[in-house]
């Protein structure tokens, strides 16, 4: 059993924009900064199991890219309260693992499971390459829509976060 959180791993969501005025806003990498997840692999990999847990009140903006005027801390500060208030209203966010499989070459492992955000529980898919020296990677695209949640948008709608937000792990076992 392997447990991973933010001292062995960065777990974060990366952000585009849409709109018309999307050259005002950033495309933003959010990083959680509370969570924690159990990783078994098993010798078959059809018993190999993920589960995470995120506070998601613990997201905080890392980097923000493009956009008219570099972010500040107001401006970041100002993004932590609207995911909480707005975007995913302070309820923690859930991952299961439903279903493991890997090829015999060493490719990723493919990784199916249930994703619960905004209390809304829907199947998601993503690769899983864990490497010889332990280091692992993931990368999961969230389509908000499918969970109920309304991309934020801004300026009158000019401006929106993308529908599709990438989350990514990035880590060591």
């Amino acid at each position: 059993m392997h447990r991973l959180g933010p001292d062995k791993a960065t777990l974060s969501v990366r952000t585009g924009r849409t709109g018309a005025a999307a050259k005002a806003g950033h495309d933003l990498v959010i990083h959680v900064t509370s969570w924690e997840a159990a990783l078994e692999v098993g010798e078959d990999p059809a018993k190999t199991s993920i589960e995470l847990t995120a506070d998601a009140t613990s997201l905080r903006v890392h980097e923000g890219k493009g956009g008219v005027q570099a972010l500040g801390d107001d401006d970041k500060g100002d993004i932590r309260q609207t995911i909480d208030d707005e975007v995913l209203k302070r309820q923690d966010i859930t991952f299961r693992s439903t279903g493991v499989q890997s090829a015999a070459d060493g490719s990723p492992i493919s990784v199916q499971g249930d994703l619960t955000l905004m209390g809304n529980t829907q199947p998601i898919a993503f690769d899983l390459a864990i490497g010889d020296d332990g280091t692992l990677s993931a990368t999961a695209v969230v389509t908000q829509t499918a969970w109920g949640m309304k991309p934020y948008s801004a300026l009158f709608g000019a401006l929106k976060v993308a529908d599709d937000v990438e989350v990514v792990l990035d880590g060591h076992l």
